[in-house]
């Protein structure tokens, strides 16, 4: 007869994700517990985020609340993507004892549809910039023109004629 296993020595039946961990962290810290840019996650979020921003037609044309809602897009990206990593690391998403989905699976599907949700409330298409091309050409104009000539000496004009 085998012995009974204390609840310690007992192997896990389960798998953690760590989402309710990264969520918590989330939320409680808020922009803060993005990763830095120094890394390579943090890179692609901030890449993420200047793109959403320029197709929203770039920071000086978009709202606060806009940009509220930039912000909690790419936290649910962060969790999104770090579910993504966790679900197909896992040799099968579905429980084989219950048949079912795991609730890592379920969890990654209600964030996915919060995302688009984000989405869809910052609007599908992409803006253009509003463009004063008068205002920037006169801006150009201004910088590429040369300072006014030197006025004519009395050596300058008698170089000249020799």
């Amino acid at each position: 007869m085998i012995p009974a296993r204390t609840p310690q020595e007992r192997p896990r039946p389960y798998l953690k994700s760590g989402i309710y961990t990264l969520r918590k962290a989330v939320l409680t810290l808020g922009k803060r517990a993005l990763p830095p840019r120094s890394t390579a996650l943090g890179r692609a979020l901030h890449e993420w985020r200047t793109s959403l921003i320029a197709d929203l037609g770039g920071v000086d044309t978009i709202s606060t609340q806009q940009l509220a809602l930039v912000d909690l897009a790419v936290r649910t990206k962060l969790l999104v993507d770090s579910l993504d990593a966790y679900v197909l690391g896992m040799p099968s998403p579905v429980n084989r004892q219950r048949r079912c989905l795991h609730p890592v699976v379920r969890e990654r599907a209600s964030l996915v549809g919060q995302l688009q949700s984000i989405l869809r409330d910052l609007g599908l298409e992409r803006r253009t910039k509003a463009l004063d091309l008068a205002a920037e050409l006169a801006a150009l104009h201004r910088q590429s023109a040369p300072a006014s000539p030197p006025p004519a000496t009395a050596e300058s004009v008698s170089e000249g004629h020799e």
